[in-house]
């Protein structure tokens, strides 16, 4: 059975707290796994979270901030020791290769995974394209180079029963009219309609720019930065940062069905005032605000879509 659910390992920004470690998150798609930014004690948060190296298939760096980045020798070093039986690709900002390969190389340790670096570039790109999914790169508008990632799936077919009955097709003829396209005259077009492809976003450390909205455009999840309260939006703009209003109306205007905040400064010990200030903002979906060690189910597919 496949599982689409996005693991939250840390939700702190610059600073840990007591209750939340630094970023981690690992989004889990039909077997695949994608971790994005590893900060420091990344390793021991997988352990209390379930998750394995061998999940692990892809880590995506947005940029290279400690708190986004230090836990990457560790995740690394782990991938080798667990002897994970597939490679495993990085995207990271190319401008920032030599802080990949510090901590790539930080300590000694035996080599046993193919770990295949392809750096990203440019103000959009296509990193990947599997059966499963396309992934994709913005350049997001923060002191240092970074970007968001956003997953697509290809769009697909729905049957509809109605249609099949009114033309006939039963039993094994649907299997032979979805896969070769046509049958005795009739289209698969005539007794199916488009499913369309889920879509996940995750966007960090970034002011608003024309990367945020593109990446948040028509997600079922979109995962963004909160870092900061309304009040605090000049602070927020000038360190390169979001907040929580800023945020959800990015969602409302997306058209996002789940946005989930994470990223929060230590300045805040009252986690509602983003949940506040996001339906302030209009934001009327699925809104979670997240918490160290929680696991949020991609949405099920909208069949209006």
């Amino acid at each position: 059975m496949s599982v689409r659910e996005f693991v939250v390992l840390g939700t702190a920004s610059q600073v840990p707290t007591r209750h939340r470690n630094h970023n981690g998150y690992v989004l889990l798609w039909d077997g695949e796994g994608l971790m994005f930014d590893p900060g420091e004690g990344t390793q021991r948060q997988m352990l209390r979270a379930g998750v394995a190296a061998h999940d692990l298939n892809r880590i995506c760096v947005t940029h290279f901030h400690g708190d986004h980045s230090l836990g990457l020798a560790g995740v690394i070093q782990r991938i080798n020791l667990d002897r994970v039986p597939h490679p495993v690709t990085a995207h990271y900002p190319a401008s920032g290769r030599r802080f990949f390969d510090r901590l790539r190389y930080a300590t000694a340790y035996r080599e046993t995974v193919e770990l295949v670096e392809e750096p990203v570039s440019g103000v959009a790109k296509r990193l990947a394209a599997t059966p499963a999914y396309t992934l994709e790169a913005r350049r997001l508008s923060h002191p240092v180079e970074s970007y968001g990632y956003r997953l697509v799936e290809p769009d697909g077919r729905r049957m509809l029963p109605e249609k099949l009955a009114e033309h006939g097709i039963a039993g094994p003829d649907v299997g032979r009219i979805q896969r070769d396209g046509a049958l005795g005259g009739v289209l698969l077009e005539d007794v199916s309609e488009v499913r369309r492809g889920q879509r996940f976003a995750f966007v960090m450390d970034t002011r608003l720019c024309d990367g945020v909205h593109a990446l948040a455009e028509g997600c079922d999840m979109l995962v963004i930065e909160s870092t900061f309260t309304d009040e605090d939006e000049a602070l927020a703009k000038e360190h390169g940062h979001l907040t929580a209003g800023q945020a959800a109306r990015v969602a409302r205007e997306g058209g996002v069905r789940h946005l989930v905040l994470t990223h929060f400064s230590q300045r805040y010990h009252d986690a509602s005032v983003f949940e506040r200030q996001a339906r302030a903002a209009g934001f009327d979906g699925e809104l979670t605000v997240a918490r160290d060690l929680m696991r949020v189910p991609v949405p099920k597919r909208d069949q209006g879509r």
